[in-house]
């Protein structure tokens, strides 16, 4: 074993470092984004027992489930957007397993949030986080903690007004600078998905998703625990489901921090 590993075990077990959960619990319940009628929509998250020490199979418990790649806290590959269809490696199963694994950068916005749920992060609030942090390296996860995950009523967690949903997320321009000007891995957000919930009316619709995706880049979505990491100095573990051709994936993604 190499030295650095080695380090990195005794330092896990000595308890010098912390293994953090960033996922959300995935059931039934697990909120889900409400796209206009005339789309179809992800079908809710369904398990169904197969076996509990029974007759249908006496020494054994398993589960079947069904859900949406895009269900709960998980992982947007370049494919599930329009402007990375045709770019290489673009589905869950042929993305460079090392892609999954870089250096969180964690943005608090949660403030900001708190007084406005339509806040957008921009280039200027990303460059003060820099001049206070230092530069967000190439190949990192950039976090958005806003609380969000701490609303435990669906409905508030959707936030679904007249005019669609009301969530936190990035200004187009930020999308544009972090994909192209920083070549982070992607974004990770706390809401149900990595666009503010009102993009649907931005120019273009879902920026983030068509700048990132369209740049190669990732999404995480439906993240929580965020306030238990440091602006800087954790490593982020964000592997999805290997399916053929998919276009995302449910996932657990931890984060490993002093």
């Amino acid at each position: 074993m190499s030295s650095v590993l080695a380090k990195l075990l005794e330092e896990l077990t000595a308890g010098r470092l912390r293994v953090v959960d960033l996922t959300q619990p995935l059931s039934p319940q697990t909120p889900l984004l409400p796209l206009p009628p005339q789309f179809n929509n992800t079908p809710a998250f369904r398990i169904w027992e197969l076996s509990r020490y029974d007759e249908r199979g006496p020494a054994w418990y398993w589960n079947a489930f069904e859900t949406g790649e895009h269900t709960g806290t998980h992982f947007d590959a370049p494919v599930h957007w329009i402007s990375g269809k045709d770019l290489p490696d673009n589905t869950v199963d042929r993305i460079p397993p090392k892609k999954f694994v870089g250096p969180a950068c964690v943005i608090d916005i949660s403030s900001e949030v708190a007084r406005n749920p339509n806040y957008l992060l921009t280039p200027e609030r990303i460059r003060r986080w820099e001049e206070q942090h230092g530069r967000i390296p190439a190949s990192a996860w950039v976090l958005l903690r806003t609380d969000w995950s701490k609303r435990e009523d669906p409905k508030d967690y959707i936030n679904l007004k007249e005019n669609g949903p009301h969530t936190p997320g990035l200004a187009q321009e930020s999308s544009a600078f972090l994909a192209q000007e920083r070549d982070v891995l992607g974004v990770g957000v706390e809401t149900v998905g990595t666009d503010a919930g009102q993009a649907a009316t931005f120019d273009p619709p879902f920026p983030n998703h068509y700048l990132m995706h369209g740049s190669g880049k990732f999404g995480l979505a439906g993240l929580s625990n965020l306030d238990r990491l440091p602006p800087t100095g954790a490593v982020v573990v964000a592997a999805p489901l290997k399916i053929v051709g998919g276009s995302g994936s449910p996932l657990r993604v931890i984060a490993i921090t002093p």
